[in-house]
């Protein structure tokens, strides 16, 4: 495993929810939501790169080929997003939170 699959995109982010949160949002609710929708966000950015890709005539899988793509860039956005993201979810976390602290 390299050191970028090991880090955590959340570091120098608060350790807990600010005691002025609603209740029942913690940290680690937080910081999901904000990795899912970078998920989300990688997955949508891999679907128009695959889409760039031209496909030949010999090896073209179709319909079927169209729906693996789909899953494909789903599956590449929720990986990368595990691994440490583009630095998205923490900034996606950090007004989150300040968002709750102003909804008091």
């Amino acid at each position: 495993m390299t050191s970028a699959a090991s880090a955590t995109p959340f570091q120098g982010l608060p350790a807990a929810v600010p005691s002025g949160a609603s209740p029942g949002a913690s940290r680690a609710e937080i910081a999901k939501t904000a990795e899912e929708f970078e998920a989300v966000f990688l997955g949508e950015m891999s679907k128009l790169m695959l889409e760039s890709v031209e496909m030949g005539d010999e090896f073209s899988g179709g319909h079927a080929e169209q729906i693996f793509r789909g899953v494909l860039a789903e599956k590449l956005g929720a990986e990368i997003a595990r691994r440490g993201g583009v630095g998205l979810a923490p900034s996606v976390m950090e007004q989150m939170i300040k968002m709750q602290e102003g909804s008091q």
